[in-house]
């Protein structure tokens, strides 16, 4: 079966779920999740705000509707659902990740910079963290923390963005930390919005 085939049998199977189980938060869920994954970002939307109304508590549901809003470049909406997310389990890496991108995209460095420090102290070894944590303590003019977070997104894997690094670089151009960025950053891009199923 064909990609766009499986993704509408798949579809099927989840719609046809909801309609077997309408008052299953279970069924709303996974058809926002699938939803959101085939790019019907208003229709999984709706699934998921259905599935909160019958489980308020369910914390993926939240992470996945802030996800959703976070693509939809709806940044407060999708602070505020990663905060509800938080409330109800206050370490997860996924909802603090998701809520830093969206002060990120709101401009609100020290905001950005507190989720990402406590995403790096989750998972230390993660790429992704430890490059907004450079991001938001570059914006804070921490530039020395800033290339020390940035290198090591590196060495886990990360391509930094070309222009931060020649920012970092323009700054102080006898740091031999920004070329070693350079050198190193040939890794592929990483997705930067998380969604869990």
């Amino acid at each position: 079966m064909k990609g766009k085939e499986k993704g509408r049998a798949d579809l099927k199977k989840y719609y046809d779920a909801v309609d077997a189980t309408p008052e299953s938060a279970d069924a709303h869920f996974k058809l926002g999740t699938a939803l959101n994954q085939t790019g019907f970002l208003s229709r999984g939307e709706m699934a998921l705000l259905r599935c909160l109304e019958l489980d308020p508590k369910r914390v993926e549901a939240w992470v996945n509707l802030g996800g959703i809003r976070l693509s939809r470049w709806e940044f407060k909406g999708c602070i505020e659902a990663n905060e509800r997310a938080l409330k109800l389990e206050p370490m997860s890496e996924v909802a603090l990740h998701n809520k830093g991108l969206g002060h990120l995209y709101l401009g609100e460095a020290e905001e950005m910079t507190s989720c990402f420090k406590q995403v790096v102290e989750l998972a230390p070894e993660g790429a992704a963290g430890n490059y907004f944590l450079g991001v938001g303590l570059y914006a804070l003019g921490e530039t020395q923390s800033a290339r020390a977070q940035l290198k090591k997104a590196v060495g886990l894997g990360y391509s930094p963005d070309p222009k931060l690094v020649q920012e970092l670089e323009r700054i102080d151009e006898t740091d031999s930390d920004s070329v070693t960025i350079l050198e190193l950053g040939s890794a592929p891009e990483k997705q930067t919005d998380k969604v869990t199923e």
